[in-house]
């Protein structure tokens, strides 16, 4: 997992609310923005919102190794 702290003026697409944003995480190949980050973490898992979190990570795949 790396910690994007940079600010670049285009930002990357949040795989969670499909927003541009500045700053957040990058697990494996998509990134997740601070606020999604937090509100994920603090969503109980019995809740709506837990779902769709659920559903847009399952966007989230292991890069494929290039092994020659």
């Amino acid at each position: 997992m790396e910690i994007n702290t940079s600010k670049s003026s285009d930002g990357e697409t949040c795989v969670i609310c499909e927003q541009k944003k500045e700053k957040g995480i990058h697990i494996y190949t998509q990134f997740i923005c601070n606020e999604c980050e937090k509100e994920l973490v603090s969503t109980e898992t019995n809740d709506e919102k837990y779902k769709h979190f659920l559903n847009q990570m399952r966007k989230i795949t292991e890069p494929m190794l290039n092994l020659k």
